[in-house]
């Protein structure tokens, strides 16, 4: 697959937590970082998503904001 997206962060799942229409996954890029992504829970069934598997966050944004105090 390719993508215009150059923001793809490797990593392993470590949490699918399950809601009404939205799944959150977590994907540990490296020790203690990690990325969460809001999808479908659809689309998480679909992907077949499953805890220790490898996956990527795959990000495409025109902006990104920092803020600090």
């Amino acid at each position: 697959m390719k993508l215009s997206a150059r923001n793809v962060l490797k990593g392993k799942i470590v949490a699918i937590t399950k809601g009404a229409t939205t799944t959150h996954v977590k994907i540990e890029i490296v020790d203690g970082m990690l990325v969460t992504s809001s999808i479908t829970n659809e689309a998480c069934e679909d992907l077949r998503l499953e805890i220790g598997q490898e996956a990527a966050a795959i990000i495409k944004a025109s902006d990104v904001i920092i803020g600090v105090e």
